[in-house]
C-alpha cells in the first residue's frame, strides 16, 4: 500500500502548506500531496480565507523535488475542459512530470450560487464530465483534437506543449456514484479515489467498479483505488484504519492532515503507519 497526504488550504496561509509540503518531501514513505479544488472554506465562516488549488499546484511543483501532486478532485463545472487540459499540462512539465488529474463533476451549490456558475441537474451535470474528460484526454494525448459532444466543442485544438508523463498525467476520477462516477473511473481512470466512511462499504463499491469494468471491457487491474483517512482521533488511530484498508484491498491510503497540521507531524505519522503494518 502506498501512502500521500492532503492538506486543508482553508482558514490558513500559504507559508503553513508550503512548509508541510516541503518537508512531505523529504519523508520517503509518503508518495504524493493533495489539496482541494474550493472557492470557499469548507468548514467555519465561508466568508474566511481559502486558497485556489490549481494556482497553488504551480508554485508547490517548484517548491518540490519528488512528491507527485495533485487536487482531489477538480471539479469540471469550474472551467472548460480546454482551459484545464492546458494547465494541466502546463503543471506537469513545471514538476517534471509529477502531475496527477484529480477530476470530478462538482457539487458545491454556495460557490456555484455566489459567483454566477451553472451547477445543471445531475444527469446533466455527469454527461458534461463524461464530455470534459473526453476532451482532455485527447488534448492532452492527441496533437489535434476535434470533439463533438452536446456540451464540449473542439475544433482543431492544439494544447502545446504536451505534458512529460505520455500519453497523459494518470486521470484519478474520485466519487462514488454507481451508475455515472464508476462508470466513468472504469472507462478513464488511472485511479478511483473512493468517498467511503469504512473498508466495509469500500469493498461494497469495489464490486460496482468490479461489475462497470466488466461492461466496459476494462481489466480493473489497471485502476489503483485510493481513500481517504482523517486524522480525527489521532495519529494511530488512523494507521490502524489504514491497515484496515490495506487488508481489504486498498492501493493508496490518503492522510487528511488536521488543520493547520505543521511539519512536525509527519515523521511520528509515517513511524505509526509502519508500526501498524501497512506500510509494507
Amino acid at each position: 500500500m502506498r501512502f500521500a497526504i492532503k492538506t486543508r488550504p482553508e482558514h490558513t496561509t500559504w507559508q503553513e502548506i508550503r512548509d508541510v509540503w516541503v518537508a512531505a518531501d523529504d519523508v520517503e514513505l509518503f508518495e504524493s500531496a493533495w489539496n482541494w479544488d474550493h472557492f470557499y472554506p469548507l468548514s467555519g465562516e465561508p466568508s474566511g480565507p481559502n486558497l485556489e488549488g490549481w494556482s497553488m499546484l504551480a508554485a508547490l511543483a517548484e517548491a518540490t523535488r519528488r512528491l507527485r501532486l495533485g487536487c482531489q478532485v477538480t471539479g469540471m463545472i469550474y472551467r472548460h475542459p480546454a482551459v484545464l487540459a492546458n494547465m494541466a499540462a502546463t503543471i506537469d512539465i513545471i514538476s517534471g512530470g509529477r502531475l496527477e488529474l484529480g477530476l470530478g463533476a462538482g457539487w458545491n451549490q454556495q460557490e456555484c450560487d455566489a459567483y454566477g456558475i451553472d451547477l445543471p441537474p445531475l444527469k446533466e451535470r455527469f454527461d458534461r464530465f463524461d464530455e470534459g474528460v473526453q476532451a482532455i484526454i485527447g488534448l492532452l494525448r492527441d496533437p489535434v483534437t476535434t470533439f463533438e459532444g452536446r456540451y464540449v466543442r473542439l475544433t482543431e485544438a492544439y494544447c502545446e506543449p504536451k505534458p512529460v508523463q505520455r500519453p497523459h498525467p494518470p486521470i484519478v476520477i474520485g466519487g462514488r456514484g454507481p451508475k455515472r462516477t464508476l462508470r466513468a473511473a472504469a472507462l478513464w481512470a488511472q485511479e478511483w479515489h473512493a468517498i467511503t466512511r469504512s473498508p466495509a462499504e469500500w469493498l461494497e463499491l469495489r464490486s460496482v467498479l468490479l461489475e462497470r469494468c466488466a461492461e466496459v471491457g476494462r481489466d480493473p487491474a489497471e485502476i489503483a483505488c485510493s481513500v481517504n483517512v482523517r486524522l480525527d482521533d489521532g495519529i494511530e488511530a488512523a494507521a490502524e484504519e489504514a491497515a484496515a484498508y490495506g487488508e481489504a484491498g486498498v492501493d493508496v491510503v490518503v492522510l487528511n492532515l488536521p488543520h493547520r497540521a505543521g511539519p512536525d507531524l509527519l515523521e511520528p505519522l509515517a513511524d505509526a503507519l509502519i508500526r501498524s503494518g501497512s506500510a509494507r
